[in-house]
């Protein structure tokens, strides 16, 4: 793959720890919706509603390794036991759970998407959610990456996910700074890769919070992020 490099115009951003020690409030959401939600979806509803709330319309990409991993490791375990899958439990164990309930909450028709992509799931969805607005910068659009580390059953996971959520709002009109992406073939200095963030969505996370440059090293590409103040 080629090297690619792109800018985003940020609007606003919000961002929920794996290591919150409170639940997120979605208090926006109607009792009986949220009692069935996952701590994934929660956390990714939580901070979409942070950067869209004032939004009549907004597009989605939303964006996780795992998805609803663990919901859909119960409804096999209730498979393997004999017993009668909930149409609920079912209904939820899809990776775009998040992006219908948003949907359906806000009354808000406008399309959505979901991706995954392994270990470098929030870089390309950072790749497609600055595409889908370049293609139409008339309306915003909506990043939300939300994850949680894989179910004990399936063992150890290479390059295991940190957890937590993390949006962007994608808005010329209204952007308070820009976020420059780059991807690049990997290196091979092995000093590098030994100081890089344990996750793309740690570097990310940290370029936000700090205004500092983050890399992120996969085995084939090294990832960069850089934040600029203003318009």
């Amino acid at each position: 793959m080629p090297d690619l490099h792109w800018i985003i115009p940020v609007a606003r951003s919000s961002i929920w720890p794996a290591a919150a020690s409170v639940a997120p409030d979605i208090g926006f959401i109607e009792p009986l919706t949220r009692r069935r939600l996952s701590t994934l979806s929660r956390a990714g509803l939580k901070v979409a509603h942070d950067c869209a709330a004032h939004v009549p319309a907004v597009r989605l990409v939303f964006a996780s390794r795992h998805g609803e991993l663990r919901r859909t490791t119960d409804v096999l375990h209730t498979m393997d036991a004999g017993k009668t899958v909930s149409p609920t439990s079912f209904s939820l164990s899809v990776l775009n759970t998040m992006t219908g309930i948003f949907g359906i909450v806000r009354g808000d028709r406008t399309p959505a998407s979901a991706l995954s992509a392994g270990n470098e799931t929030l870089g390309y969805a950072l790749l497609e959610a600055y595409a889908q607005y370049a293609t139409d910068p008339s309306s915003p659009v909506l990043l939300v990456y939300a994850d949680e580390p894989a179910d004990p059953t399936y063992g150890p996971v290479e390059d295991e996910v940190d957890g937590g959520a993390l949006a962007i709002l994608l808005d010329a009109s209204a952007q308070t700074g820009r976020l420059e992406c780059a991807r690049n073939a990997a290196s091979d200095d092995a000093d590098t890769l030994r100081t890089s963030f344990p996750s793309q969505s740690a570097a990310v996370q940290h370029c936000l919070d700090t205004r500092a440059s983050s890399e992120w090293h996969g085995m084939s590409s090294t990832w960069q992020w850089c934040w600029h103040e203003g318009a």
